[in-house]
């Protein structure tokens, strides 16, 4: 669907009480235009009316009149660059950005992911996981679990099959 389209479904959404399928229509703009200042800006608001400082936060970053608050709300949802960085959800290099406050942002959220990471990184390719952090283990439990499950459904069919098996040979 074009844009102009989606955002007419938007505003419809919008004025006919329909929030979070405006906000779900505008998450998938926003993925598709990930530098559309425009699309962030109207993002934040429909998580304003959800009471949503964090997530506001996200989206109105890159803007210069940002409120605080929100700003703060969502640095310490997404504690670290990396975290920010996957949050921002910018793709291409920083020089697309529409201001250069937009621009001075992007580059230090940017730096602060390679400085944390020990390698440079771009908006294309951040990493899920530090390459340079252990494991914690944390759901080795829960894999063993699933692993164990499994096993014993691999079991018990095997078992139905090797009765049917001797059952149709008797």
């Amino acid at each position: 669907m074009p844009l102009t389209a989606t955002l007419a479904r938007v505003d419809a959404d919008l004025a006919a009480g329909r929030v979070p399928l405006a906000r779900q229509r505008l998450r998938g703009l926003v993925s598709s235009f990930p530098n559309d200042p425009a699309l962030r800006r109207r993002l934040a608001e429909v998580y304003r009316l959800y009471g949503e400082p964090a997530e506001a936060g996200r989206w109105m970053y890159l803007e210069e009149d940002q409120e605080a608050d929100e700003t703060s709300a969502f640095e310490a949802r997404y504690r670290t660059p990396q975290e920010r960085m996957r949050a921002l959800a910018w793709r291409g290099p920083e020089a697309l950005a529409p201001s250069s406050f937009a621009v001075e942002q992007l580059t230090a959220v940017r730096t602060a992911c390679s400085e944390a990471l020990g390698h440079p990184v771009d908006w294309d390719s951040t990493p899920s996981v530090p390459d340079d952090e252990p494991d914690d283990g944390a759901g080795g439990f829960s894999s063993f679990l699933a692993g164990a499950g499994c096993l014993a459904v691999f079991l018990t069919m095997l078992g139905i099959w090797v009765n049917g098996l001797i059952a149709l040979f008797d």
